[in-house]
């Protein structure tokens, strides 16, 4: 299937701006297709640089009109959003194709041009086989291949040199005449062995990629433009395969795209038909058996295999022609060959026959009708995606009762792959889905009708037998009596980004008030950043606020009703529990002080509300009265519809984010201990004076403190069971963590992998964000998550460093609670949350 689920990712950064002239022109535009559009933009060069200017308007319409015409507004934005904070020399790396240089250098500049003077910056490497080939033609040489690789000798060295040159100066000189500033990179990139001198002669095995001078490039505005040629250390220049060369770069880039641009526009099966999809995990084996697979074509599967096993899961390489590659890179259909890991799914229809992974997701609810026979569970062995179904609800049709993704599950196609199964097992299916839901258009797409009540669709899957299921679960959703009903889906292009809400949980009620909302201890930093978030939240608010200094004053800055700071004693506590006037109680108090408040609750009558304690008191229960509260690392089922709620902290919270990715996977030694250096700003020690959070005392200064059994070492000690050693410190600013954590390696292993670990365990977290330098402390403050960098492994390849940065008032306290509350009261994990301030790698 080469629809919605084709790309990665499409489009990229903020676009520069274009002047009015251009802007109008590009209005005019009424009729496109992939080649024309780029044809037509390439055809306003002089006029944008002629009348280019920094002050006009933003260009960013500009190609969603330009784009409208090769897929949807909806796919451009989509994509111009999430492309927005990819780091710009992470855009794309494309491979061009000798022949492509040849016979479609015009195209290929346009299409580049095009990217170029919408922001983007590929990085483009080309090869020059053919041209090579025709050259030592010319001059009577036949060329020599062994197991598909060009024996070269010193007079074929030469010519592969000259016509580098001359293919990379073709390449720069017809992008600069499309306006496009480029830079010739010939040299510099790439470090290479003799990969067997006797046997190959002059051609090279990379061994180190340095990108200083592509991001030297790409930082001054230049288009960078590499050739696939290697130097030895001593200077010697070798010949170095093209696609081995794009896949080393790639490895140390790691970008979003990833694209070979060949002439046949695809790669070959042995009847010379264009293969669509390549699953590598389950594929690759029996592609290597196949006799059309030889030579280059063998090389470049063993390449594209060996990189997409270096690169996250999501990744995935794209070999398409030139032709394609706007409708690649900016919309949902894709083109050409789409090569990525894949992933093997399963249906299970006992409880008995769930592996442990995808039983932890499961609630319990769901494990005893596996056992009565009524549901049925579909997902990928990585539970990237996973489908709950229920065929107890009307004896010809099944309900899907939840469906979800993770970012990696839509990126590598498995919420596709999981639905096909679905829909392929049971032919009649409805399910029931929030209006608001991101996913609506997926839904659509997959339905044969619709009905829509009160901010719920009914979707069914059949023929139309099945509407009257559809209709009856709806009501249990709706209150209105009124319906639109659609007999078909909508038309448009799916979606495939957003991991689906709707589920058990996410559409369990059809209520809107909002929950009230007690803080006990608001005097604090901590209590005012969650006042500001509940402020926002569309479905909480404050009912009580409780602080003895500052009792009788009225609450400034909240500004859903007027509300008054109380001293509530546990008695009057208790009694506002029994009259349920409270649904949350978040206890914000110091440590040792909020038990009488959890006793008073706990034994009023009929008691009912949750409790989130942001203190370290429950933070060690083992009772199994209270929930340890990291969504990360926690299972989120548990946390969803607890009573107690232990939120951890801020120090713990970055510590273990940390930690776990290396200690679950059995890396970290069980004789060392892991060791973790922490700063904390001053708001950290508290609004009670003390030299800690003296500016005067701090200013030019940092103090350690508590260097040994603080109550976060426990903590952290404690979660990860392994005994960690962590030092605090405090300095002069005023919001946000800094952490140097150190860990111990049983086994070697290299900086990138390590670095790629933590990005696929962090895939579908959207308050973690992985990044390949250290994370600064000064980034972090006023941002809802965690940012882990500067993976780093000493030489001896027995330790490893991993630097983490937190703002302990947000994500180290209040944003936390609010995903807490968020998954206890069965809302969305991040409802009220503001995504836009996470920082993002």
């Amino acid at each position: 299937m080469l629809s919605a689920y084709r790309s990665i990712a499409r489009l990229a950064r903020p676009a520069r701006p274009v002047c009015p002239a251009v802007q109008s022109c590009l209005n005019s535009v009424s009729s496109f297709n992939s080649v024309n559009s780029i044809n037509s933009f390439s055809s306003l060069n002089s006029l944008s640089l002629r009348q280019y200017t920094s002050s006009a308007a933003s260009s960013r319409e500009t190609v969603i009109q330009l784009l409208d015409q090769i897929g949807s507004k909806r796919e451009v934005e989509q994509y111009l959003s999430y492309f927005t904070s990819v780091d710009t020399k992470r855009f794309a790396v494309i491979k061009v194709g000798g022949a492509i240089i040849t016979h479609e250098i015009e195209q290929l500049a346009k299409a580049l041009s095009f990217l170029y003077h919408v922001g983007l910056y590929p990085i483009v490497l080309h090869g020059t086989g053919p041209q090579i080939n025709e050259l030592l033609e010319r001059d009577g040489v036949e060329p020599q291949y062994i197991d598909g690789i060009r024996v070269t000798d010193a007079r074929t060295m030469r010519v592969v040199r000259s016509c580098f040159l001359e293919q990379n100066l073709m390449l720069v000189d017809a992008l600069e005449k499309q306006g496009v500033r480029a830079r010739p990179i010939t040299s510099g990139v790439f470090t290479a062995e003799y990969l067997d001198r006797q046997k190959y002669q002059f051609v090279g095995q990379i061994t180190k990629v340095d990108t200083k001078p592509v991001e030297t490039a790409i930082e001054s505005g230049y288009l960078p433009v590499l050739t696939a040629m290697a130097e030895t250390p001593d200077g010697q220049i070798l010949n170095v395969n093209a696609d081995v060369a794009a896949s080393e770069i790639a490895k140390s880039v790691m970008p979003v795209k990833i694209v070979y641009l060949s002439e046949k526009g695809g790669l070959l099966n042995g009847e010379k038909q264009i293969i669509s999809t390549i699953n590598l995990d389950e594929e690759f084996d029996g592609l290597l058996k196949e006799p059309w697979v030889k030579y280059g074509t063998k090389l470049k599967l063993m390449e594209i295999n060996d990189l997409l096993h270096h690169l996250p899961r999501s990744s995935s390489v794209a070999i398409i022609s030139t032709s394609d590659l706007q409708r690649e890179l900016f919309t949902d259909s894709g083109a050409g060959t789409l090569i990525r890991r894949g992933s093997k799914v399963s249906r299970y229809d006992t409880s008995a026959s769930l592996p442990q992974n995808l039983r932890n997701r499961l609630e319990e609810s769901v494990l005893k009708g596996m056992d009565a026979g009524a549901v049925s569970v579909f997902a990928d062995e990585q539970v990237d995606a996973l489908a709950v179904v229920n065929t107890n609800v009307d004896k010809d049709v099944a309900v899907i009762t939840q469906f979800t993704a993770t970012k990696t599950g839509w990126l590598n196609v498995v919420a596709d792959k999981v639905w096909d199964l679905v829909s392929s097992a049971y032919p009649k299916l409805v399910w029931v889905v929030p209006q608001s839901n991101d996913n609506v258009p997926f839904y659509f797409n997959r339905s044969s009708g619709s009905v829509t009540r009160n901010g719920y669709v009914a979707f069914w899957a059949g023929d139309n037998s099945v509407m009257p299921t559809a209709i009856s679960l709806l009501e249990s959703y709706s209150q209105k009596p009124t319906a639109t009903a659609s007999s078909s889906a909508a038309s448009g292009k799916t979606t495939a980004q957003s991991q689906p809400k709707f589920g058990t949980r996410a559409f369990s009620t059809s209520a809107r008030r909002c929950e009230k909302v007690a803080l006990i201890g608001a005097r604090g930093y901590t209590g005012r950043a969650l006042i500001d978030l509940i402020n926002k939240h569309p479905r909480l608010e404050l009912a009580h606020i409780s602080s003895r200094e500052l009792e009788g004053q009225r609450l400034e800055g909240y500004t859903k009703k007027t509300i008054h700071y109380e001293n509530l004693s546990p008695e009057e506590v208790k009694k506002l529990e029994e009259a349920h006037a409270v649904d949350v109680w978040v206890m914000a108090l110091p440590n040792g002080v909020c038990q009488p408040f959890v006793q008073a609750i706990s034994s009023a009558q009929n008691s009912r509300s949750v409790i989130v304690d942001l203190s370290a008191d429950y933070r060690f229960d083992n009772t199994g009265t209270w929930v340890y509260g990291l969504p990360e690392l926690n299972n989120r089922s548990e946390i969803a519809g607890a009573k107690r709620i232990s939120n951890p902290g801020c120090y713990a919270t970055a510590a273990q984010l940390s930690l776990s990715p290396l200690i679950t996977e059995h890396f970290a030694s069980q004789t060392e201990r892991p060791s973790v250096f922490g700063v904390s700003g001053y708001s950290g020690a508290g609004t009670k004076p003390s030299p800690k959070n003296d500016i005067n005392h701090l200013r030019n200064n940092m103090i350690p403190y508590s260097l040994t059994d603080h109550i976060h070492e426990r903590e952290i000690s404690a979660r990860m069971q392994t005994r960690v050693n962590f030092s605090p410190h405090v300095a002069q600013w005023f919001e946000g963590i800094a952490l140097t954590v150190n860990i111990p390696l049983s086994r070697p292993i290299t900086s990138r992998d390590l670095r790629n670990m933590y990005v696929e365990r962090y895939a579908q977290d959207k308050l973690i964000t992985v990044t390949g330098e250290p994370p600064e402390v000064k980034d972090i403050s006023g941002h809802h998550g965690v940012v882990l960098g500067g993976f780093a492994v000493n030489a001896a390849k027995d330790r490893a460093v991993v630097v983490a940065t937190i703002d302990n008032l947000l994500k180290g306290a209040a944003t936390q609670c609010l995903q807490n509350i968020n998954l206890a009261l069965e809302f969305g994990e991040y409802e009220g949350i503001p995504l836009d301030h996470v920082i993002r790698g």
